[in-house]
């Protein structure tokens, strides 16, 4: 039996690990060949937690080779307009189209809005809003080229519907990735490119299984730890879990993507385990 994405080829930003990886894997496991990038090096404003290595986007390739998919990986800066075009003009070129879109790579870390410096806003900016532009910008021609139509997913967040205290460098960029969506969705359906968003409700990665977030979540606590926080992830979200895993957000995305979602264009999909209506 085919697979949903049988014979496409996706490009998929921030794929060294967590959501980037579990994206590349869900989408290879259905018949996609991956066009992968990561930063793998550090970023200035993260201290929270360490930035993937040259290490994890080594595994990723080997986890999508061990399902015989073909996958081309580079390091890239989501900030670099030019290199992320180079990337996907070579990739394009090795593989021969483009279909599917995943703008996945971002950042996070929390903090009180008046102890917030510049360069994190900016930094953050940066990454999680002009990063996703960059991503469509250096994809939209070859979807075009190819005559096919295609699918963009662009990750934001619940926080991009909804403000969360403590976050508002990172509530206003996944604010304004539905900003992109939505205008992209209008000026390319005449393509027909789809172009969807998803809103992850806390999710287990390392962005938020560290110590900076677990004591904001308990903040009584002078050493806190993933179980002493979970009660109160928990009572973020209506359905009794405290986050979702990676790969409840990559079905998403695989159903963005595949033509079951075929007339799907412009909505803003959560995967948020009822945070949104909590």
């Amino acid at each position: 039996m085919m697979g949903r994405v049988e014979g496409k080829v996706a490009f998929i930003t921030g794929a060294a690990r967590s959501q980037g990886r579990s994206h590349a894997l869900r989408l290879a496991q259905e018949g996609a060949d991956i066009i992968a990038v990561d930063i793998v090096g550090p970023v200035e404003s993260v201290h929270a937690y360490p930035m993937a290595t040259a290490e994890d986007l080594a595994e990723t390739v080997r986890q999508v080779e061990a399902l015989d998919r073909r996958i081309i990986a580079t390091q890239a800066d989501v900030r670099d307009s030019a290199a992320l075009k180079a990337v996907m003009d070579d990739g394009v070129a090795q593989l021969g189209r483009l279909d599917i879109v995943s703008a996945n790579a971002g950042i996070f870390q929390m903090s009180p809005a008046l102890e917030l410096d510049d360069a994190a806003w900016q930094e953050t900016i940066d990454i999680n809003l002009t990063g996703v532009w960059n991503t469509c910008k250096a994809a939209l021609p070859h979807l075009i080229k190819g005559g096919r139509g295609g699918s963009i997913i662009l990750t934001s967040s619940t926080a991009g519907l909804k403000g969360l205290a403590n976050t508002v460098h990172y509530t206003a960029a996944k604010h304004g990735v539905v900003g992109i969506m939505r205008t992209l969705a209008n000026e390319f359906a005449q393509y027909s490119i789809r172009v969807n968003s998803v809103h992850p409700t806390t999710v287990n990665t390392i962005m938020i299984q560290n110590e900076d977030v677990w004591g904001l979540f308990d903040p009584a606590n002078a050493n806190p730890t993933q179980d002493s926080a979970v009660e109160a992830f928990k009572s973020i979200n209506a359905l009794p879990v405290p986050w979702v895993e990676p790969v409840d957000i990559s079905n998403a995305v695989l159903f963005l993507a595949s033509d079951e979602a075929r007339f799907i264009t412009g909505v803003t999909l959560p995967v948020d385990a009822g945070n949104l209506v909590k």
